[in-house]
């Protein structure tokens, strides 16, 4: 699977901004939400090759929309790396148990990201 167009999902503009950043250096297309009913809408309009989501947000969680994206027969190849300053290891454990396929601690580390997509 080719990865060309990511979603951001944080709700934080200096975060948003960061990643963007991060990922148009390198080529990749982006688009970002500040919540997870935006980034549902966001993939119903245009389903990316991967999303990046935060844990910590208004309303529905990170750990909620992996878990919902992730067993929804439409979505589920879609890849999830959760984003998170939730740095413990049980938080790690159950972000993949819901359907992540990495999970990194902010602050993200450029190089740590990229090879996280690349590696999928």
């Amino acid at each position: 699977m080719t990865i060309n167009h990511i979603l951001i999902v944080d709700d934080s503009r200096t975060e948003q901004i960061y990643l963007s950043q991060i990922l148009i250096a390198e080529g990749y297309a982006t688009q970002v939400a500040s919540d997870t009913e935006e980034a549902q809408r966001l993939i119903d309009l245009r389903r990316p090759d991967l999303v990046l989501l935060d844990v910590v947000m208004p309303g529905q969680n990170g750990f909620q929309f992996a878990r919902a994206l992730s067993r929804d027969e439409k979505y589920k190849d879609i890849p999830i790396i959760l984003c998170t300053s939730k740095d413990q290891e049980t938080d790690r454990m159950w972000g993949l148990r819901q359907g992540a396929k990495a999970y990194l601690v902010k602050p993200v580390q450029k190089s740590e990201l990229l090879e996280k997509i690349r590696s999928l």
